[in-house]
């Protein structure tokens, strides 16, 4: 390949420097071939997308672009499509060619920047442009996020609903890539598979007071497999606000709340006597019922035995679907500061369970500690996503390899970024 044009220009660079004397140059500003204006390299840099006009390239097959003859090599290689989404690939170590290891997007527009630089040192450039075709079967992989939009305490995780099921460990990754969560303040968090259809995510603690949570998929045209291709999902973005933890002892009887690590409020409470007994562990507000009519019937106990109940309840707060409620207790206010006596439910005197109902709200958290009952569950029941600890939270990912108690892909990157 020839680059006569150029050449021309550098000898004749040459010669202005020589007239205008040492130091002074009128092609650069510090005589380093690399702040030149790059070279046109069309002629050295071949990729194997379509470059007939209407011509579309195959999504199925991985993007190459490669430098041909010997004047040359690759210095690094951009590939996004009109969306903003980036596809990853890998240099060879001689710069003769890259490769993509991400798949490529159906329906999709590319921009793809090469740079290059010859044996001289000096930059080339080349910029091509390319549309991918419409994948080969209409079988859609669409993702539901929750919760709804809206303003959530610190403890509410973010879910996503697949409509197909998602059983293969590569599938999966290429899943979980394209699912995107961004808080500003930056926390470090995860997705987990909760089943072939579900994925939560959550920080490694709680989320911070007052933070904004955006979530969006990339999946859209992008391959999953031979016969699933990644489509719809409406974006989400929720807010937090303060950190409100309700901590509900079984020993002490008492429900102490916290309110940004202060305490603001400690009330007399009931939890479940033996036999019914109220379960351990950290649960999120998953919602409020002024008015619950509650019946024994309906979590198995025979109406007209000695432990069934048919009552109206007020200011309902719910933890779990089962039926575990933060609610008012009238009837059993003797007995609350003192004695567990219900039915699994923390109950308190109407005043108190209006001013929780008041103050809380889905998205904040009630912990119980020192019951008989058994741990909450990590899922099904509503949100028991924080009894399990960080290490096998994340063992959940598809994307995690090596020490799952380490940072994240976007903490290294963060901890180490590239010098500039």
């Amino acid at each position: 390949m020839s680059h006569s044009s150029r050449t021309s220009r550098v000898a004749g660079c040459t010669l202005v420097v020589i007239a205008l004397g040492a130091g002074v140059t009128a092609c650069s500003s510090d005589g380093n071939p690399l702040s030149a204006t790059p070279y046109d390299a069309a002629e050295q840099i071949s990729f194997n997308g379509p470059t007939k006009a209407g011509k579309k390239a195959d999504p199925d097959k991985p993007l190459e672009v490669t430098a041909e003859g010997s004047e040359g090599r690759i210095t690094d290689v951009t590939a996004t499509d009109a969306a903003g989404r980036h596809v990853s690939g890998e240099l060879s170590a001689d710069g003769l060619r890259w490769h993509s290891t991400s798949p490529l997007a159906a329906n999709a527009h590319y921009t793809v920047r090469v740079s290059t630089e010859d044996d001289d040192g000096a930059p080339g450039r080349r910029v091509v442009t390319f549309d991918t075709g419409k994948p080969r079967t209409t079988k859609r992989l669409n993702v539901t996020f929750g919760p709804q939009a809206g303003k959530y305490g610190v403890g509410q995780p973010i879910t996503a609903d697949l409509n197909q099921p998602v059983k293969d460990k590569a599938q999966r990754a290429i899943v979980e890539r394209g699912l995107k969560v961004v808080s500003s303040p930056v926390v470090d968090g995860s997705w987990h598979w909760v089943d072939d259809k579900k994925l939560h995510y959550r920080p490694k603690d709680y989320w911070p007071v007052n933070a904004t949570i955006q979530v969006r998929s990339n999946l859209d045209g992008i391959k999953i497999s031979d016969r699933l291709w990644g489509g719809t999902a409406k974006p989400l973005k929720i807010t937090t606000g303060d950190r409100i933890v309700a901590v509900a002892d079984g020993a002490s009887h008492y429900m102490t709340v916290y309110k940004n690590d202060k305490e603001i409020n400690s009330i007399p409470i009931t939890m479940g006597k033996p036999g019914f007994e109220t379960r351990n562990g950290v649960k999120v507000v998953i919602g409020k019922e002024y008015f619950v009519r509650m019946r024994g019937t309906t979590v198995g106990i025979a109406a007209g035995t000695s432990e069934s109940y048919d009552l109206p309840v007020y200011y309902a707060t719910r933890v779990t679907w089962s039926g575990e409620y933060v609610h008012a207790a009238p009837w059993s206010v003797g007995d609350q500061g003192s004695a567990n006596v219900s039915h699994g439910c923390i109950g308190m005197r109407t005043s108190n369970a209006a001013w929780f109902y008041e103050n809380v709200r889905p998205g904040d958290i009630v912990k119980v500690v020192n019951s008989y009952g058994n741990t909450m569950e990590p899922f099904g029941n509503g949100f028991g996503d924080w009894n399990v600890d960080w290490a096998k939270w994340r063992k959940g990912s598809a994307l995690v390899t090596g020490n799952p108690e380490g940072p994240t892909e976007v903490d290294r990157a963060r901890l180490r970024p590239q010098s500039v």
